[in-house]
């Protein structure tokens, strides 16, 4: 790297970052600027409150679940909490969907945003210090400004995300996000308060050694899922499965490996949400050279029909999906021509 191609990403913040590219949007007016500036901002207080959990009172569960019938833990309730007044104190989101609400919360009826967001991935780790993450999608209302939000406005199918990121706590917590043209990660620097430009024009490698599945649930996997994690022991992958959604992803996206959670007997339609989980990694994954099926097609093609819909995912390097898909005995075109 020459001494040019350095010092343009040292010092390089979120903010500068986002209005530099800023023009990339032929509709832009500055709203989306402001939402993901908002989004980073709660990124930082629920950074802040993840370190502080081994020392204050909000580890452990909270004492209800959520619509997905899982125990709710404190910093679960937390993290939905600060990240809806964010985005409700930004004004420039008229509705949210949460993993953490049953219902759509609805907002200012004179924004033009839908987010849909899992405030707290990998929530069951929070007691054991292991890496967590927020997963965050961002659609473009389709009905007029200024009238009550529609489900069609916030049941759209993954292709018209206009913005999609998470957050990543661990080691050192991480933004990365993507509107459509590549994907980006910034590092946290907590001496500054900011989110600095850190690994520019992410890509995934086209092939990987890495294979992530809960094989807890090896016997109730598809014949050809089984199959294909034979395939992985046979050549001798790494297996890696940290059981947080964000840091699995994270993870192969730098390193080349492919994530899959598959319909099993207990949850045949898939365990993971399609609204703010699937359809956020998957842009992030094809816009990093990646891709991401639900074991055939496309996951930013699938219709969504309700809030909490979910989808089996596999998810990562090309190469590597393309080799499940075969031992289904399909081809896949997963990635938009």
């Amino acid at each position: 790297m020459d001494k040019q191609s350095l010092g343009s990403t040292i010092g390089t913040t979120l903010d500068r970052f986002i209005n530099d590219k800023q023009g990339e949007f032929a509709f832009a007016t500055g709203e989306l600027s402001q939402l993901l500036r908002d989004i980073a901002l709660a990124g930082k207080i629920i950074n802040r409150e993840v370190n502080k959990s081994g020392l204050l009172d909000i580890a452990g569960a909270y004492g209800a679940t959520n619509v997905q019938g899982e125990e709710q833990q404190k910093l679960d309730v937390i993290a939905d909490i600060r990240f809806t007044r964010a985005l409700k104190n930004g004004g420039e989101v008229c509705a949210i969907i949460s993993e953490e609400e049953d219902e759509l919360i609805r907002l200012n009826s004179n924004s033009r945003y839908v987010v849909a967001m899992d405030p707290l991935d990998g929530s069951s780790n929070i007691d054991v210090n292991v890496s967590i993450g927020t997963i965050f999608s961002i659609y473009r209302r389709v009905t007029p400004v200024g009238t009550p939000v529609q489900m069609e406005d916030v049941l759209q199918k993954g292709d018209n995300q206009v913005a999609a990121g998470y957050i990543l706590y661990g080691s050192s917590t991480m933004l990365v996000y993507t509107t459509g043209h590549g994907v980006n990660g910034f590092t946290f620097e907590p001496t500054l308060g900011e989110f600095l430009l850190s690994h520019q024009n992410m890509k995934c490698p086209q092939d990987g050694k890495i294979y992530s599945v809960n094989e807890g649930s090896y016997n109730s996997f598809e014949p050809e899922v089984k199959a294909y994690i034979e395939h992985c022991k046979k050549e001798q992958y790494s297996a890696r499965y940290i059981g947080s959604l964000v840091a699995d992803f994270h993870r192969n996206l730098l390193k080349g490996g492919i994530y899959i959670y598959p319909s099993t007997e207990k949850a045949p339609n898939g365990k993971l949400r399609l609204m703010y989980e699937c359809n956020c990694l998957a842009f992030i994954a094809e816009q990093a050279g990646g891709m991401a099926t639900d074991g055939n097609r496309r996951v930013m093609e699938i219709e969504p029909t309700e809030l909490h819909q979910r989808v089996p995912l596999f998810i990562g390097s090309p190469d590597m999906v393309k080799k499940a898909h075969a031992f289904k005995g399909e081809e896949v075109i997963a990635q938009k021509s």
